[in-house]
């Protein structure tokens, strides 16, 4: 007999197992088995045991533990933090430079080259011209005028040209039919029209689409709401009898949003007192609205 036919005599030899109660020696259980069937038995359930694992490992955060694995979203947030972190340097180098540059300042350590060169235009113009006849407690009236029209004008005009053509091409509505009390005039923190009607309980509409930002009572300006607008642009309804909107209402341009009444301390008689705002600025609602 060859040893191939002996291997095979030998896995194919059949057992028994019996299982037995151990006082009365009754037999519970018993199994024919060979090698062969254990062997089988226990590849089988070594393959379904390995299967399993590599399922959870797969399907669960485990992979992220195994030496090598490199998961998508983990080498995207590495890029963002890889690029907030440049930023984060660059703008630490800036601020260490302005630092400097100030601790410079404070100690006096300027650039003496710069101060020579400065100091010496300041002689060459002090020996051209004769500054004896100016009175700096002294100014004109017109001068004064000027300055008080140029600042005026730096702290409330628009930032450009070019939102002052944006504001214009929009189609505004008029808050309320009627007239104008008082005109717009930030000399005197005037930062709106008073707008009266012949209409008692006449309706304020807003002007433009937007949504209802305040609408609440206050001490000095009564029942006031508000709308903000597109474009960074806040319109300001105040003195109201009733207010028709809450915040968070969307309204469209010529919704009506309150009654005009004669609410708060500071009025005089039932009116609209109206605000255009645009970029945290006062602009007079007369460049834009027809009244």
């Amino acid at each position: 007999m060859s040893r191939w036919e002996n291997f095979k005599t030998y896995l194919n030899n059949k057992y028994r197992l019996v299982v037995l109660n151990d006082m009365t020696l009754e037999e519970r259980l018993s199994f024919r088995l060979s090698r062969m069937n254990v062997y089988a038995f226990i590849s089988t359930i070594s393959v379904i045991y390995a299967a399993l694992i590599i399922v959870v490992i797969v399907n669960t955060p485990l992979k992220e533990y195994i030496p090598g694995y490199q998961d998508v979203n983990i080498r995207r947030d590495v890029t963002d933090l890889s690029y907030k972190a440049d930023s984060l340097e660059k703008v630490v180098n800036t601020q260490a430079l302005f630092i400097q540059n100030i601790q410079h300042l404070l100690n006096g350590d300027l650039d003496l080259v710069a101060m020579r060169q400065s100091d010496q235009n300041q002689a060459a113009i002090t020996d051209t011209a004769d500054f004896s006849g100016i009175d700096l407690d002294k100014t004109s009236e017109e001068d004064s005028l000027l300055r008080l029209e140029v600042e005026n004008q730096s702290s409330f005009s628009l930032n450009n040209d070019h939102q002052d053509k944006k504001l214009k091409q929009k189609h505004f509505i008029k808050p309320v039919d009627g007239f104008i009390n008082r005109g717009f005039d930030p000399a005197i923190e005037h930062f709106g029209l008073d707008l009266g009607s012949t209409v008692e309980q006449a309706p304020v509409k807003t002007v433009l689409d937007g949504i209802v930002i305040l609408s609440e009572w206050t001490y000095e300006t009564g029942y006031v709401i508000a709308v903000q607008h597109s474009d960074n642009l806040i319109s300001f309804y105040k003195h109201n009898s009733v207010l028709l909107k809450k915040v968070g209402n969307l309204v469209a341009a010529g919704d009506a949003i309150a009654i005009m009444g004669n609410s708060g301390e500071l009025t005089t008689g039932p009116h609209l007192h109206f605000e255009l705002w645009h970029n945290q600025s006062p602009v007079n609602p007369i460049d834009y609205i027809n009244f």
